[in-house]
Formats: structure tokens, sequence, C-alpha cells
């Protein structure tokens, strides 16, 4: 006891000469006054007017959007040389961002804000950038699909509505929806580790749990750069880190895109048919989801300019009230049932319900439908010598996109005999 009361002491009186020993600042005495020698108040100098600081803008408040996730910015900086090395490959490709500004402008406000509102780190909104250099009509050779590159069954497994006409995965409402679920999913599975929650979103979960566990078992570091990952993995992070690194130290130029929304989702209640060309046009490369444009069946909602929102609530309000003219027609006849009839058009029941809008199965001899197919305007086109994508998509004047997504291509490579289903509109 009576030696931890004299250490105490000790250490006491230690700090203390430590204190006094401290060196000071030099004090000029002619300078100090003392409270009697203050000047009065009339002799006080004026002081200069404060200028009142300006408020900082927050993330939100900036007007464009890659600045605003510049300043939420989180991830530590890293130098791995695989990172380095994409940082290289990005700055030696000064105009790549003016194309990824190009296709982000659309989609990236509501990614960021997606993201914001689920309180993830903000590098995730730039996801899109690697997964499919935010090309919403992108489709891999694995079947993903969209701007977060989706697979069927993840996509439906997260509520992405999937049909013959309508592809969720390749709307940036649904599919960012089910991506950050994913991702919350893989985060916690991961027990916060981000850099394996990113690997994990592209080569899956039990990849990255079995290299973990390897790792773990030879008594190595469970670091993502120290993992055995797929070749096309191990550059995903780090593709992801070196973007971060461009915008945070704004090393390249990012496009301005505006901090507002730029589109806006309007619901669509049963079917709705754009039969004015010009119309849905200027709206198809918004609603790459919707597979057999003008033909907007199964879909939740039509994305629209968000400046053209009301003109496009009132074309819409129009058009589901417009005559079908366009359409098929077809008389019920002795034995027809809902179902034989969409078995026979390769439809669903529910679509042709919400087509005519039928509120049961109940169908009588001579009624007619409207079937949503437009007349005269499925061709099979069987692929010759010669013939490519792109010289199919100009004859019919249809995108090489929209060929790719209606007979399921996840390359631009034919081969002569091929059969492709091509939807012509007649308006």
């Amino acid at each position: 006891m009576y030696r931890i009361s004299a250490l105490l002491v000790f250490l006491f009186l230690a700090g203390c000469q430590s204190m006094s020993s401290k060196p000071q600042p030099p004090v000029n005495n002619d300078t100090i006054k003392t409270e009697a020698q203050s000047p009065s108040a009339s002799e006080k100098a004026v002081p200069p007017s404060v200028q009142p600081k300006q408020p900082q803008h927050t993330p939100q408040q900036v007007d464009d959007v890659w600045q605003r996730i510049r300043m939420q910015l989180s991830f530590s900086d890293s130098t791995h040389p695989d990172v380095m090395k994409r940082v290289d490959w990005y700055l030696s490709h000064p105009n790549y961002m003016d194309e990824i500004s190009r296709r982000a402008e659309p989609y990236l406000y509501h990614i960021v804000t997606e993201v914001e509102a689920r309180n993830l780190p903000i590098e995730l909104a730039l996801m899109p950038l690697i997964e499919s250099d935010f090309d919403a009509s992108a489709y891999s050779h694995k079947h993903a699909s969209g701007l977060w590159q989706l697979t069927p069954s993840l996509a439906q497994y997260f509520g992405v509505k999937i049909t013959p006409w309508y592809d969720g995965r390749q709307d940036v409402f649904d599919s960012t929806a089910a991506a950050l679920d994913f991702i919350e999913y893989l985060y916690k599975r991961f027990d916060g580790n981000w850099y394996h929650t990113i690997a994990a979103y592209n080569v899956g979960e039990g990849r990255v749990r079995n290299a973990i566990a390897a790792n773990k078992k030879a008594g190595k570091s469970t670091d993502f750069f120290a993992l055995k990952l797929p070749k096309q993995t191990r550059k995903y992070v780090p593709k992801l880190l070196a973007a971060v690194h461009l915008l945070k130290h704004e090393k390249m130029d990012f496009p301005a895109i505006d901090n507002s929304p730029a589109i806006s989702p309007l619901p669509i209640k049963g079917a709705v048919i754009l039969a004015d060309k010009s119309q849905w046009q200027d709206v198809q490369d918004l609603n790459h989801g919707v597979i057999r444009f003008p033909a907007i069946i199964d879909a939740p909602h039509l994305v629209v300019p968000k400046a053209k929102q009301q003109h496009w609530q009132q074309a819409i309000a129009k058009q589901q009230s417009s005559d079908y003219s366009q359409w098929q027609h077809y008389t019920i006849a002795k034995g027809d049932s809902l179902s034989v009839i969409a078995e026979r058009y390769a439809l669903s029941v529910k679509q042709l319900k919400t087509f005519n809008n039928l509120s049961s199965d109940r169908i009588r001899i001579g009624d007619k439908l409207i079937l949503p197919v437009l007349a005269d305007e499925q061709i099979e086109h069987k692929v010759s010598s010669g013939e490519s994508l792109w010289k199919i998509a100009r004859h019919y004047q249809v995108s090489i996109a929209k060929l790719k997504q209606w007979n399921n291509l996840s390359s631009n490579i034919l081969q002569v005999g091929d059969t492709l289903t091509v939807f012509l509109s007649r308006s």
C-alpha cells in the first residue's frame, strides 16, 4: 500500500514538474495591459465588421450529382497495385467518363437518393459503372441484365417482375431496389466487411465464403486482396475503388449531372398502348424493361422525363381509353376459355384479363377479346450468310438491344440458319 501511495505521489510531482517545465511561447511584456490600464470604451478601436460565415451546402444542395457523391465518400484510399493499375487505365481513356455521364444522367440521381435513404456507403452508387457502364439494356453471357446485372433467379427472389412483356431488371426503379436489398443481405452475411460484400455481389456469396474459409484454414489473411477468387472478381473491387479514387481526388473529369430528379415513374393500371410512334420513341430509352413497345403490359409503371410528367399523365389517361384498333381481336367460340385462348397465343390468363379489363374468368360465346399482340407484327427472320445483328436491326428499323432482348441473346454472334423473332409496330 505504501509503495502504491509513494508511486502516486511521485507521478503527481513528476507531472507537475513536466507541466511547469514545458516550454512556453515568448511573451512581449510591452504589449501586456492590466485591467486598470485597459483603454476606456471611447478609446477602443471600432472592431471590423464581422462577416457571417457562408452556410455550407449539404450534398443534397449542390448542383452536380457527382459532387454530391464526392462529398460523402467514406472508403479509405487504397494504393494496392490492382487499384492503381485501374486508375491508370481510366486516366488513359480521358473520354470514358463523358459517355458514362451521358448514360448515367437519367438514373444517377435516383440511385444516389436510394443509397442515401438506406444509410449505405455512397460508393455503392458507382456499382452500375462497374457492372454495366450504366447501360440499362446490358445483357451478359450469364443472362444477367440491366444496370445492376441481376440474374433472373436473383431478381425474382427480391421481387422483380419478369414476364414475356416486362423485365424489371432493366427498369432503374425495380432493379435498384432489388440490388440494394441484395447488398444489405450480403453485408450482414459478411459481418460488415464491404470489400467481401461487393465481391460476393459479383461472384456469389458461397464463392467468397469458401475463399475466406480456405485462407483461415491455411493461416492466411482474409483481406479481400489475399483471397483466391476468379479473375473477374479480383478485378471487380479494384475497378470500383479506382473510380472512387478518381472522383474523390478529382483526378479525372466527371461531366456534371444535374442534382435533381430527371425521371419519374407513372403508375400503370392494366395495359397501355402508345399508338403514336413519336410518343413512345420519346420514352423508349427510359423503359428498356418494356419488352414489346409500344405495348406496355405487366409493367408497374412507365418511366418518363420529370419535366414532361404532367404531359405523360394526360397521355396515358387518354391511351387507356383508346379503342385498341391496331391489336388483334378474337371472337370467343364454343369450348373456349381464357386458359385455352391464353395457351393458344402464348399468353397468361392474367394478361388476357388485364388487357380486357375482366374481373372474372367468365366469358360468353360471341364476345370479342383484344389480344395483346399487334396485328401482323411478329416476324420470324432466318439468318442468312453475311447478315449481322446490325444489318437485321437496320432492315427492320429496330434497335440491336431489342433484337437481343426479344431473342435472349447475350452476344452479337449469329449463326447462319438461326431464327430471330422480330416485333414490329404498325404505328
